[in-house]
């Protein structure tokens, strides 16, 4: 089993890194293959509402100046589909959104030509977040919208899959002071570990 992790961070080895990085090494433990993608800080612009990709029946994306049709193909060959980004005015990052209107938009478009499936259909997706006080539950319900929409299923925690930054940023993983945090993370990729073996057994 092959799980794709994307990063919305621009801070490469901050806190959204190190949260999901703890998630992987869970799947990891497990024998799973895993892949962790910087998106936050890259290249990647929102959509430009064209509409190419439906008008000729395509599962990527007509431009090719930045990393979408990449990162879209490995979403296309994982079993499960693994989102962080830290709480930018209460929602997830410019690249995150980028990515997931983008890749949502394509993975719908099989819907509108009469398949019974999106692109994404029966994959499992999930979302973690950083934060500084506030803010987190929308942006990981802004990355869950684009689960729920593209015929994904998405496994629970014993609460938000958060975790809390009180330095604001000063300390490179501030996060990792959360104890409570850390553990709703850890229970994220455990409930990743028995979604994943039940759907693939």
């Amino acid at each position: 089993m092959y799980v794709a992790a994307f990063n919305g961070s621009p801070r490469k080895g901050g806190n959204t890194f190190m949260l999901l990085r703890r998630c992987l090494n869970i799947l990891e433990k497990e024998g799973m293959e895993t892949r962790l993608i910087q998106v936050g800080g890259s290249s990647i612009h929102g959509c430009r509402a064209c509409q190419m990709c439906r008008k000729n029946n395509l599962e990527h994306c007509v431009f090719n100046d930045d990393p979408l049709n990449e990162w879209l193909e490995e979403m296309k060959k994982a079993d499960g589909i693994l989102l962080g980004s830290p709480t930018y005015f209460w929602s997830v990052t410019p690249e995150m959104k980028a990515l997931i209107d983008r890749a949502g938009f394509i993975a719908r478009g099989v819907l509108r030509r009469g398949g019974a499936r999106c692109l994404f259909s029966g994959k499992v997706g999930a979302a973690l977040s950083a934060y500084y006080r506030s803010g987190s539950v929308h942006s990981i319900q802004t990355m869950q919208a684009f689960f729920l929409t593209t015929g994904m299923i998405v496994p629970g925690s014993v609460y938000w899959p958060h975790a809390m930054d009180a330095s604001n940023g000063t300390l490179p993983h501030g996060a990792e002071q959360d104890a409570d945090g850390l553990h709703y993370v850890d229970e994220l990729g455990n409930a990743l570990v028995r979604l994943l073996k039940m759907l693939h057994s």
